[in-house]
């Protein structure tokens, strides 16, 4: 299935993809959009029950990151693009990373942003999908925010909204497809020039994560993002976009 999608910037212009967090949208990666779309056609995508993508269809309790991978392939074939950077936050960055595991050729560049090669345990995100099918995205709201957020961020509503207005059969879909993603013996089978960004007080993906990720693909970079959470795109973008731009202007003049 194509997930819902959208382009911005330069027809003409090299493409990158912006992949988002469990219980966000594509408007995730707005706070980058004036940015990138000066040099970069960007492609964001919404993951299933999310902004505008149907929930998974058939069984989605066996949805998997893979899955959410190649549903990007097939977003890359229906617009014939060959070859793109990446760029995803959490979830939307492990599906990054099963994309350079399962099409090398197609990703020329990744920045994996607050995002790990395993997340948490398999029984707390099923206990997660469970509660979430039964009473709907409410009660993490609370939860989220101080995963999400510093106390002192002052947009968090915005964000939240986009939690609110997940469908909880696709938003456990996805809790689903995270309790069963392990990369980390798989790690230095990516070949793509790899960024690794981490907010300093993430407590969903810490910075040890990121280094886990960074020690494991060959010749990647870390940077750690003062004041910001779990969504340090939103929290600290000027941080965010000075480092994915330089990470992408360096791969596109050397390309």
């Amino acid at each position: 299935m194509i997930p819902h999608h959208r382009f911005d910037g330069p027809q003409d212009a090299p493409v990158v993809v912006l992949g988002p967090s469990l219980g966000t949208t594509l408007d995730l990666w707005e706070p980058q959009l004036p940015v990138l779309t000066r040099t970069w056609r960007v492609l964001r995508y919404d993951l299933p029950g999310h902004g505008g993508s149907p929930a998974a269809s058939g069984s989605a309790r066996d949805l998997t990151v893979d899955d959410l991978a190649d549903g990007v392939l097939a977003l890359l074939d229906h617009n014939g693009l060959d070859s793109v950077a990446y760029a995803g936050v959490s979830l939307g960055g492990a599906v990054g990373t099963a994309l350079a595991l399962r099409a090398p050729d197609r990703v020329a560049s990744l920045v994996l942003c607050c995002t790990s090669a395993r997340f948490g345990t398999a029984e707390s995100w099923r206990e997660r999908a469970a509660l979430v099918r039964a009473e709907g995205t409410k009660p993490l709201t609370e939860a989220t925010r101080s995963r999400w957020f510093t106390a002192g961020f002052a947009d968090a509503e915005r964000y939240l909204d986009m939690l609110r207005g997940a469908d909880p059969e696709g938003y456990a879909a996805c809790c689903d497809a995270l309790a069963v993603f392990d990369v980390r013996d798989r790690l230095g089978e990516v070949r793509a020039p790899a960024l690794v960004i981490a907010g300093a007080d993430d407590p969903a993906t810490p910075p040890s994560d990121a280094e886990v990720l960074a020690r494991g693909i060959p010749e990647a970079e870390l940077v750690v993002v003062p004041g910001a959470a779990h969504l340090a795109t939103a929290e600290r973008p000027d941080v965010v976009n000075t480092e994915i731009t330089r990470h992408l202007t360096t791969l596109w003049r050397t390309a």
